[in-house]
């Protein structure tokens, strides 16, 4: 008879827990700080804008627009592919574009990493489809890029592929 009511008497307290807490009002709201972004939402604009910008980056070589590829890349840029044939500067980079083949891509798994206000290790993936009567139809790629702000601008100063089976 004890235990009965012992266990009568905590049924009821958290009960009686549960009830108070569900009508007791919402916590006041902390006023936000007036023009300063959080960390996250600045995270998040930055992602948003590294995205459109390596969006602007594999559109330009789907269109085999050296121009618009090269204005993304810094000056002393160096690039290594998957093919082999070791680091390409700028230049080189942009002279390859007219020869390229991307039909088509798929971006995917980007991930944002701030090293500091002036630069960002950008990590995505990307499959890349090419025309229907090439030998090799599709390729996956692992794909890391250091990006710097320069005079006001983001600048992509490193790129490295990696296959990926």
């Amino acid at each position: 008879m004890k235990n009965y009511f012992v266990c009568v008497c905590v049924a009821l307290s958290l009960s009686f827990a549960a009830i108070a807490q569900s009508t007791a009002p919402p916590p006041a709201k902390l006023p936000a700080d007036a023009g300063k972004p959080s960390a996250i939402s600045a995270k998040s604009k930055l992602s948003d804008m590294f995205e459109a910008k390596i969006k602007a980056e594999w559109d330009a070589l789907k269109k085999k627009d050296k121009n618009a590829y090269g204005a993304l890349l810094a000056e002393d840029y160096e690039g290594v592919e998957v093919d082999g044939q070791g680091e390409r500067t700028r230049i080189q980079a942009m002279n390859e574009v007219v020869d390229g083949n991307v039909f088509d891509y798929t971006l995917w798994g980007f991930k944002l990493i701030p090293l500091a206000p002036d630069a960002a290790f950008l990590i995505y993936e990307v499959t890349m489809q090419f025309p229907p009567k090439s030998v090799v139809r599709f390729s996956r790629v692992y794909i890391t890029e250091l990006w710097v702000k320069r005079n006001g601008e983001w600048k992509e100063l490193h790129y490295q592929e990696t296959h990926v089976k």
